[in-house]
């Protein structure tokens, strides 16, 4: 393929990552294997990430000449600056433990219990009410990047937005 055509097929990939935040829902990345390069960056915008004990995660470009750059920034967004610095610039592979430790996973769950947590985590979004898992995951998304004197404004006004709803009405008395 001429490069230029190469370039235009990382289309949809851009266009996954600027989908994944206007969900409207929480996403869960269950990771069973190698996330690396690409992956990395598909797992890493997911919301929620489990991880299966023995999976590895990468960003091993540096290693055959490339450079992570299109998966660069949702690293940056989830990943404190010095580690995603030393996973980009080395080029090692992360456990699955070293990957919660370092911001990429939640959590790592054996094998045999894999599936069941996956599905627990799966379903306790589910559950919510869905106006409710709208409002949140989208001022979720929205707040990471404002100005901290604009967020607090934003958020306010979404906390009122969600007090008008009637899934409000109905879900405070069932907390207590």
């Amino acid at each position: 393929l001429p490069l230029v055509a190469k370039h235009f097929a990382t289309d949809l990939f851009l266009e996954f990552f600027r989908l994944m935040p206007r969900l409207g829902k929480p996403s869960l990345c269950a990771a069973n294997g190698h996330v690396l390069a690409g992956g990395m960056g598909l797992a890493l915008s997911c919301d929620l990430l489990i991880a299966k004990e023995g999976a590895s995660f990468a960003t091993p470009e540096i290693n055959v000449g490339a450079f992570p750059y299109m998966i660069m920034a949702i690293i940056y967004r989830n990943v404190p600056r010095k580690k995603v610095n030393e996973m980009m610039l080395l080029g090692e592979r992360l456990s699955a433990e070293q990957a919660v430790e370092f911001g990429l996973a939640n959590k790592v769950v054996p094998a045999e219990e894999f599936d069941a947590a996956v599905a627990e985590w799966a379903g306790k979004p589910a559950s919510k009410r869905p106006v409710l898992m709208r409002l949140a995951h989208d001022a979720m998304y929205r707040q990471q990047d404002m100005a901290i004197d604009d967020a607090p404004q934003d958020l306010r006004s979404q906390r009122s937005l969600t007090f008008t709803h009637a899934d409000i009405v109905a879900g405070v008395p069932a907390l207590f």
